[in-house]
């Protein structure tokens, strides 16, 4: 039983293997992934609810229908993934991915002009991209951050860190992305991802991030 149970997680992997468009590497895809974990996790429900003489049959059952569910969500996320990949690349935006989550991360410098709230004018097409690519995967949930380097008052940082967010949750909502999908915060310098004692480390901390999570 153990042999089969592993051959058909490895079929699932191996289906699920992707080429990285950066590297040329192939890898398993974070579907691959949750769907091999489903195929393991159906495969011994299946083996042990069926007779002893079906064990095979129960086993194979319960490993496509688990392949199936645990490969759900992240086939989603992955597509997700890559559609905002290529439609930002160069713009400047971080496209991270953790699990089934997906962080976008937006300098300040490139969002911002110093000390505002209002988005650059000449940012609104990598918006727009953004825009259309959460318009189309309507079945996730939207965090929006904004943070700040510690420099100036923590009030002042505060509120626009706040201001940031909002604007930019705003935007997202004049161009199709549903509101109820999107929630904005502010942090300050709380968070941040560098150093502030130089003005590279400032630059980075000055940034606002969305944070995509699945919804089912």
């Amino acid at each position: 039983m153990k042999p089969l149970i592993a051959l058909l997680s490895a079929l699932f992997l191996f289906g699920c293997m992707s080429t990285d468009p950066y590297t040329g590497e192939q890898k398993a895809s974070n579907t691959a992934k949750g769907a091999g974990i489903g195929a393991v996790a159906g495969a011994v429900v299946g083996a042990a609810s069926a007779s002893k003489s079906d064990r095979k049959k129960g086993a194979l059952t319960g490993a496509l229908a688990g392949g199936a569910i645990g490969g759900g969500v992240g086939y989603y996320m992955d597509r997700q993934e890559a559609a905002l990949r290529q439609r930002l690349q160069g713009s400047g935006v971080q496209v991270r991915r953790e699990g089934d989550k997906i962080y976008l991360i937006m300098p300040g410098n490139i969002t911002f002009a110093t000390g505002s709230a209002v988005i650059r004018s000449d940012f609104y097409d990598v918006l727009d991209s953004v825009a259309l690519v959460l318009a189309e995967f309507n079945k996730t949930a939207i965090k929006i951050s904004g943070h700040t380097d510690s420099t100036g008052g923590a009030q002042l940082n505060q509120t626009l860190s706040e201001q940031r967010a909002n604007s930019v949750r705003n935007y997202l909502s004049e161009r199709k992305v549903a509101a109820g999908r999107i929630q904005s915060y502010g942090y300050g310098p709380r968070y941040p991802i560098a150093t502030n004692d130089t003005e590279a480390g400032r630059q980075a901390n000055r940034r606002v991030e969305l944070e995509l999570l699945p919804l089912e």
